[in-house]
């Protein structure tokens, strides 16, 4: 009996992402995958002068490094990245589900961040790194039309891709209901909302709230703002103001976590 078509397409994408793997490459951004356990090293290219300063990471992975001329540099990159003579093939990390994440202990009412279709890494690395520091129990991402797990991301997050939950999951709004169910507060950023983010908070401070931002331009799409539980504005200055999608998960995170 043949398989229906989405069975198909699902045991395609299943083994499509087994085989899966990512080029980290910078100094930074590989020397803190080597030191996470719950990476899976598969191979590291590394120049003299990158070895030397990689020495006690590499030791700590107990993995063989390629050592190449920087003049020849062996990794698949794109020639633009900035590599400084270090790259290492890994597996994309698992983080669970999103009531793994959602649920996990921690001190205080959790915070999640939610991004709808944001596709520029580095945005998305930038925004992780806002995470990390406000303690966001993680960034959630769609499957599609969203940043996947990439060395540019990884170099703009500076470390907090192997420390900071990022899951990319199927559909955004099913997500957003998902974390309604489970007692979140979802707020959805949006320059015309009526109400300001830290008016909202203020009368909600120990409810787990979910951040929901769209991409630049576009911004949170119709199902989405149909879906949250409340649209927000961040408060301006002046008359008219603007914040790139990342700056924005950063004055938000602020706004909820103060």
């Amino acid at each position: 009996m043949k398989k229906p078509k989405w069975v198909v397409e699902k045991e395609q994408a299943k083994k499509a992402a087994a085989q899966e793997t990512v080029w980290l490459f910078g100094l930074h951004a590989v020397r803190d995958a080597l030191l996470n356990p719950n990476r899976q090293h598969l191979r590291l290219i590394l120049t003299k002068n990158a070895a030397d300063k990689l020495a006690d990471a590499v030791q700590h992975a107990g993995i063989d490094p390629e050592i190449c001329d920087p003049r020849k540099f062996a990794a698949p990159l794109d020639p633009a990245s900035v590599h400084q003579g270090a790259a290492l093939e890994t597996k994309p990390l698992k983080w669970g589900s999103l009531e793994d994440v959602a649920l996990a202990p921690g001190a205080g009412a959790p915070r999640l961040i939610l991004l709808d279709q944001v596709t520029d890494p580095h945005n998305v690395g930038a925004i992780l790194r806002s995470a990390e520091v406000f303690g966001a129990s993680a960034v959630i991402g769609t499957q599609r039309h969203s940043a996947p797990e990439t060395g540019a991301l990884a170099k703009t997050a500076s470390g907090a891709l192997e420390r900071q939950p990022y899951l990319r999951l199927r559909n955004l709004a099913d997500s957003i209901q998902e974390l309604q169910k489970l007692g979140y507060l979802v707020l959805g950023l949006d320059g015309e909302a009526s109400e300001a983010i830290d008016t909202v908070y203020a009368a909600h401070q120990d409810r787990a709230i979910a951040l929901v931002l769209g991409a630049e331009g576009p911004g949170l799409r119709q199902r989405t703002k149909e879906t949250v539980d409340q649209l927000v504005r961040i408060e301006f200055a002046g008359e008219f103001g603007s914040l790139n999608v990342s700056n924005a998960a950063a004055v938000a995170l602020y706004a909820v976590t103060r």
